[in-house]
């Protein structure tokens, strides 16, 4: 039993058994890009907020990656400005979610399940999932199951506020070495004031503040941090571990979730009352 943690971490290291596809939000009037299985009904789904001046292309395998596994992943292109609005960026991921659970997907009707909704985020784009999972929190019908965030950066407002108001399961992965987005003040401060019972902290080895994301861009030049494999990997990994736990029901990714694992060590962790 020992070693099913790192049997699962290599499992999900590799992509998933579905066949994906690309498409364009802005074909139903909201730019971005969304990934799903080539085939699928009452699918789990995921909006991902990208960092400041990141496109969502730089993204790409970590969507794909999602949806290789069964679950519909999309990131609008909105806010990608020097002076973003954080609440409208919110907003943007939570009618992203409205989208792909209202407009049959694919050439041959892939459905999202409305009851199957997660929110993710990179740096301000993680603030933002927060702060959009905090709205959803408000309504009378909440919908989102989950929140994931890797490198989250505070936002205006704070998302270290927002998370009070958020009861759902939160996972947090915070990077060793961001110089941008340090843990005490960003990652760790929206983890301890998280509201739910059930979330978790890992800070992720050798990470950069841009660790996680992929190819050549130009902020590389005017940010500290640059795209690293081994980050990558393990967030791919861990996201689509917590969302197939949250938003499918399956228990067997669990294991890897409460384990240590190679330069992604737990740091903080609630876990709800049974």
């Amino acid at each position: 039993m020992a070693s099913k943690p790192k049997q699962l971490l290599a499992e999900l290291t590799h992509p998933g058994p579905h066949e994906v596809l690309r498409g364009n939000l802005a074909l139903v009037g909201l730019p971005g890009v969304v990934y799903t299985p080539r085939a699928g009904l009452g699918l789990p789904a995921v909006a991902f907020g990208h960092g400041w001046l990141q496109p969502p292309e730089r993204y790409r395998q970590l969507l794909h990656h999602l949806a290789s596994w069964g679950i519909v992943a999309a990131a609008p292109a909105t806010q990608r400005g020097p002076l973003p609005s954080h609440r409208l960026l919110a907003a943007d991921l939570l009618t992203t979610l409205d989208v792909v659970t209202t407009v049959r997907l694919g050439p041959d009707g892939i459905s999202v399940d409305p009851a199957k909704l997660g929110l993710a985020g990179h740096s301000t784009g993680g603030g933002s999932a927060v702060l959009a999972a905090a709205q959803d929190a408000q309504a009378e019908n909440p919908r989102i199951k989950a929140v994931a965030t890797v490198s989250p950066a505070q936002t205006l407002p704070p998302a270290s506020e927002s998370a009070k108001a958020v009861t759902v399961p939160g996972l947090h992965l915070a990077a060793e070495e961001d110089l941008v987005a340090p843990k005490v003040a960003h990652a760790e401060a929206i983890a301890d004031a998280w509201g739910g019972d059930d979330v978790q902290l890992r800070t992720l080895g050798k990470a950069t503040h841009l660790g996680v994301t992929e190819g050549k861009h130009w902020t590389q030049f005017v940010m500290h941090g640059k795209p690293h494999r081994g980050t990558q990997q393990l967030t791919r990994a861990l996201f689509t571990a917590f969302f197939l736990t949250h938003l499918t029901g399956t228990g067997k990714y669990r294991p890897l979730l409460e384990a240590d694992v190679k330069r992604a060590p737990i740091e903080r962790e609630e876990e709800p009352a049974h």
